[in-house]
């Protein structure tokens, strides 16, 4: 009998290390059994490449999500978002719907076809997030974009309305659920992020 569903609390950007550690543990649990799962999601976006990949892979296996916005959800982490057949919101939260971004790095030098192939990039990056929330909303592809160029910010009722989330609820999982959890920590004194995931609560020592 399938007990409660795991639960995966992602308080990360959206980046190769967030995302790989996301994808391993639910590569673990479903190889221990899990057919369900509950992604717990707020953060303020991160890369696109690895929020499609993300949202692919995830959204193709024979494993259901609900996904629970507990904050905020913008940008590529609405992609994210949109891997959960049943998508939920805490009242107290927003969503952010806005174009890919490109960051250059100091002094870097493009010749103009380089300029042309990242814009070419960006644009697919684009229409692939304008598809994925599309697909899920029923929305069109055009409303999508039109809304993401001029940067729309939704509350719950609004989402919910715009057809992004079905239920609001506050209630996030049951008591006695494994919960495992990936998120973002900086260390003092340290100038690099660190993102990490922490075992499930069944696994941790007790603090002294």
């Amino acid at each position: 009998m399938q007990g409660k569903p795991t639960v995966i609390k992602f308080f990360a950007p959206v980046i190769d290390e967030t995302v790989n550690s996301l994808i391993n543990a639910v590569d673990e649990k479903i190889r221990q059994g899990a057919r369900e799962f509950i992604l717990l999601i707020s953060f303020p976006g991160g890369e696109a490449f690895y929020g499609l990949s993300a949202y692919n892979y995830l959204k193709g296996l024979p494993v259901t999500f609900t996904t629970h916005n507990f904050g905020t959800v913008d940008s590529i982490a609405i992609v994210l978002y949109c891997v959960g057949s049943r998508r939920l919101s805490v009242p107290q939260a927003q969503f952010l719907l806005h174009g890919v971004s490109v960051t250059f790095a100091q002094d870097e030098t493009l010749e103009e076809s380089q300029l042309e192939e990242r814009l070419k990039e960006m644009k697919i990056e684009a229409e692939n997030i304008a598809q994925v929330i599309a697909a899920n909303t029923g929305k069109t592809g055009q409303e999508v974009t039109n809304a993401m160029l001029v940067r729309t910010t939704l509350n719950s009722e609004e989402a919910k309305a715009w057809g992004l989330v079905h239920e609001i609820k506050s209630e996030l999982f049951e008591i006695g659920s494994e919960l495992i959890s990936i998120q973002y920590q900086q260390k003092p004194n340290e100038n690099a992020a660190k993102y990490i995931q922490s075992p499930p609560h069944s696994q941790r020592k007790t603090r002294k």
